[in-house]
């Protein structure tokens, strides 16, 4: 950068940093620049097979982190690092500054919407119940679980399922909130919880490496909406947001969204089906 040899050079740069800092969208307009001078941008996941996941390794994969990646590397951010986090805490996180997206099956809602500036629809999906082998209780809702008195439905803290339990009816100490999927599969073996609940994807990627032959999926969960996520922003990154919508819609368009998502047993077209406006106004 060139040096302002006179005084009024210097007050003039000084105006012109003082109007940038003050200009809204400034500090969202370079945030695309900071992730590309750090070389990563920051993910929050929830390691909620299929939609999320990191190896042994460290390496974060995923349907949702494997998307993430693609566009910002198309946006010139060569890569992503992951933290682990609850669905709780992950706009708080956001807000915070801790990360710089959420891809992690945060399924767009009216208050989340007025949280978070979302993209474009990524993944979609219904919600199951992992219950023992019969369904001796025969939950077909979450009303079910909510009218007998005695059951008891594991969940993520803070997620979707949690919610829709408790709307259901489902008292507060019936609702266990379970860290992770592996925690809620050992619990439903055990008799500890008698339904555990997750979106249908990750429950039939916990049913797959159980193999146990004495667990049942329910699915889709009756009365349950069909959900769909996108990649979450700061409310001050909207133009981050936006860039990342460009580099999404182009990998819809040329089939290339298909191609990282449907292998993990999402649907390109479901979530090419809607719109984040329609999915953030819905009741």
């Amino acid at each position: 950068m060139k040096r302002f040899a006179t005084w009024a050079g210097v007050a003039g740069l000084a105006v012109a940093a003082t109007l940038a800092a003050t200009t809204p969208g400034s500090a969202d307009d370079s945030k695309l620049e900071q992730l590309k001078e750090q070389g990563f941008a920051r993910l929050a996941i929830a390691n909620e097979p299929p939609y999320t996941a990191v190896a042994a390794d460290g390496k974060v994969s995923g349907a949702a982190p494997d998307v993430a990646r693609e566009v910002f590397k198309r946006l010139g951010v060569a890569d992503v690092v992951a933290s682990i986090s609850e669905y709780g805490a992950m706009i708080p996180g956001l807000q915070a500054g801790r990360f710089d997206v959420v891809t992690a099956g945060l399924f767009m809602k009216p208050e989340r919407c007025a949280a978070v500036a979302y993209s474009e629809p990524v993944l979609c999906d219904a919600e199951a119940m992992l219950v023992k082998k019969g369904n001796p209780k025969g939950f077909k809702s979450y009303e079910d679980v909510a009218k007998d008195t005695s059951a008891t439905i594991g969940a993520p803290g803070g997620g979707t399922e949690e919610k829709l339990a408790l709307n259901a009816g489902v008292p507060r100490d019936r609702v266990i909130v379970v860290p992770d999927g592996q925690s809620g599969l050992k619990m439903v073996q055990d008799g500890r919880i008698d339904a555990y609940s997750l979106p249908v994807l990750s429950i039939n990627d916990l049913m797959k490496k159980a193999n146990d032959p004495n667990l049942e999926v329910i699915a889709p969960v009756q009365g349950a909406p069909v959900y769909c996520d996108g990649a979450a922003f700061n409310k001050k990154d909207t133009a981050l947001r936006d860039a990342f919508n460009v580099e999404l819609a182009k990998m819809k368009k040329s089939g290339e969204f298909a191609k990282i998502i449907e292998p993990y047993g999402f649907s390109a077209a479901a979530a090419m089906s809607t719109t984040t406006e329609k999915l953030c106004s819905a009741k």
